[in-house]
């Protein structure tokens, strides 16, 4: 199965540099994240595929609708697409990042959760889809860190595994990894 992981278009998150974890506060896409949404779905207008997923957030499933327009394709809503737990809801950016720093892999706020429960997460919902959709041509639309925690499982080169998903950015894998 071919998965292709876009990030969500630039935000007022993004813009307000705070931290929006809660998809139950919406969060809209800025005019610049809508032209983003616009040009990547241009860029793929001409693939083809056979399956939409994306998480819980406001921010995702308007890139998603943006980037699904011609397409007959309904998308599924998953909650294990959601931006990673911090319980930091509203709280600038840099206070969660600062830690995150720190200690990449194992860093957890007393309502969030590492890095690797991410990873954990990604990978069960990739097995789920994988086992729906063998032959899948998969797009989803989800947040920076979970994009993050997926590449994980492709890679060991800490430096790819960490480099930044711009807003609209793409990672294409596929899953299952071979032995």
């Amino acid at each position: 199965m071919r998965v292709t992981l876009i990030r969500h278009g630039e935000s007022e998150a993004n813009v307000g540099n705070f931290i929006s974890d809660d998809p139950r506060k919406p969060v809209n896409l800025t005019a610049r994240g809508i032209a983003q949404a616009e040009a990547l779905a241009t860029a793929i207008a001409h693939e083809q595929f056979t399956h939409a997923y994306v998480s819980e957030f406001l921010r995702a499933q308007q890139t998603l609708a943006i980037l699904l327009r011609g397409m007959p394709l309904i998308p599924q809503v998953d909650a294990r697409l959601n931006e990673r737990k911090s319980g930091l809801d509203g709280h600038p950016v840099h206070i969660f990042n600062d830690e995150v720093r720190r200690n990449p892999l194992h860093y957890k706020t007393p309502y969030g959760e590492t890095f690797l429960e991410q990873m954990e997460r990604l990978r069960n919902f990739l097995d789920d889809v994988v086992m729906r959709h063998p032959q899948g041509r998969i797009i989803l639309v989800s947040h920076e860190n979970p994009i993050l925690a997926a590449k994980a499982w492709t890679t060991s080169a800490e430096a790819e595994v960490f480099a930044a998903v711009p807003n609209c950015g793409r990672v294409d894998i596929e899953w299952p990894l071979s032995e």
